[in-house]
């Protein structure tokens, strides 16, 4: 192994060996065995005579986004079994609810040799797919020297990303010759990754997944109780709730039976936005504890306190506010309510969508400050044209840029 390897792995253990009595404490007493195996490389060992292919997708999002592809493989190669890894917990649950038995759901091993070795050949992988740009040195370089190809896919760098990666080019650059292809979400990302020390003739523009993403489920049941104009904000982070909060009551004088339904980011979150509401002395209910579908409700707020039913969920607005943009955090994804054709309201910070300046341009969406929030909403809900308008070029969009699933299979068959 290059000597740089030899330094990583000896800065990785150290920096484990602090951090890993924290990570483990603070899962649930019921995950902490499964968990801790995993991440030392020791998932269950493979059945499956034919191989594997191993999809790793770091969080929520990216599992979301890697859903189109793991149906698409397991169609596509049924004699493999299909492998999904995650760093958080959030999604692992959110895996385990959308891939039913289209993948073995396991944690990825610590990017540690030794953790490596073991899950190598216990999944005995013949192909290794990272989602978007999450980047296991140790991982790459193991598989790599292994004769397994590994490939990025739904790649996207963001400008901040590439300075970090640029002062750690020396050993990056090797990084980025393990790697065998990259299919990235635009030309944007594809020079992005280029700049970093990727080939060239392996790098493709082949679209976002996310625009292949369809939800779970049908609009859920419950949201037929609100019997009155809806506002979503989704996968909102500390801080917007009270951005949303004022909106919803400035809004309520000239709208009496608007219901705002708020979809926390984070899961530990659920009970600080309760307090927030107890707080406000706003009207509420919680999700996990809607029971009765047959009673109308109108001027309520919903905490939507249940993991993987917003995607559905945005079918019952009537605007979706976008979480994660008017802080600086780069926004969440805009193409979930565009695939119901809702109407897209989104604060100043998107950067983690680049698409989105299309939708600005198309009309099916709209950019507001916390300053103007109030008076663009209330321009929205004023007007059925308007919001219909929006809604239809949303859902135009989002139908235009599907197929990077297709095109990114076609990279994946020169690879097995």
């Amino acid at each position: 192994m290059m000597l740089k390897y030899i330094i990583y792995n000896i800065l990785y253990a150290v920096v484990l060996l602090f951090i890993l009595p924290f990570e483990y404490f603070k899962r649930p007493a019921d995950l902490r065995r499964r968990w801790l195996k995993e991440r030392l490389g020791f998932p269950p060992v493979s059945s499956n005579a034919n191989g594997a292919i191993w999809v790793h997708a770091v969080s929520v999002g990216e599992v979301i986004a890697s859903i189109p592809l793991l149906k698409r493989l397991k169609i596509s190669y049924p004699d493999k079994e299909i492998v999904l890894s995650t760093v958080t917990d959030t999604g692992q649950k959110v895996a385990r609810e959308r891939t039913g038995d289209t993948a073995r759901i396991i944690y990825i091993p610590f990017d540690i040799t030794f953790a490596v070795a073991n899950a190598f050949y216990r999944v005995r992988p013949d192909l290794f797919v990272i989602m978007e740009t999450e980047l296991w040195p140790v991982i790459i370089h193991f598989f790599k020297k292994r004769g397994v190809p590994v490939l990025l896919m739904n790649g996207r760098l963001s400008e901040k990303s590439v300075r970090g990666y640029l002062k750690l080019r020396f050993f990056f650059g090797q990084v980025m010759k393990d790697i065998s292809f990259f299919c990235m979400q635009n030309g944007l990302y594809a020079d992005r990754i280029i700049s970093i020390g990727a080939g060239e003739e392996n790098v493709h523009a082949t679209g976002n997944f996310k625009f292949d993403t369809k939800p779970s489920s049908p609009v859920p049941a419950w949201t037929g109780m609100l019997t009155g104009p809806v506002l979503i904000a989704g996968s909102t982070h500390r801080s917007e709730e009270d951005i949303v909060l004022d909106l919803f009551t400035q809004l309520i004088p000239d709208n009496p039976t608007l219901n705002l339904i708020i979809a926390p980011r984070h899961p530990e979150r659920f009970k600080e936005v309760e307090e927030i509401l107890i707080k406000r002395g706003i009207k509420y209910m919680k999700r996990s504890e809607i029971k009765d579908y047959n009673s109308p409700m109108r001027n309520i707020v919903v905490i939507l306190d249940v993991m993987g039913e917003l995607s559905s969920v945005y079918g019952a607005a009537d605007i979706a506010i976008m979480g994660g943009s008017f802080i600086e955090h780069g926004g969440q994804n805009p193409l979930e309510p565009a695939f119901w054709g809702k109407a897209i309201v989104c604060g100043p910070h998107m950067e983690n969508f680049l698409f989105v300046d299309e939708f600005y341009r198309r009309g099916a969406a709209v950019m507001a400050g916390r300053e103007n929030l109030y008076g663009i909403v209330k321009e929205i809900l004023g007007s059925p044209e308007r919001t219909a308008r929006m809604g239809k070029a949303a859902k135009e969009l989002y139908e235009r840029n599907a197929g990077a699933t297709s095109r990114a299979m076609e990279i994946v068959k020169k690879y097995i």
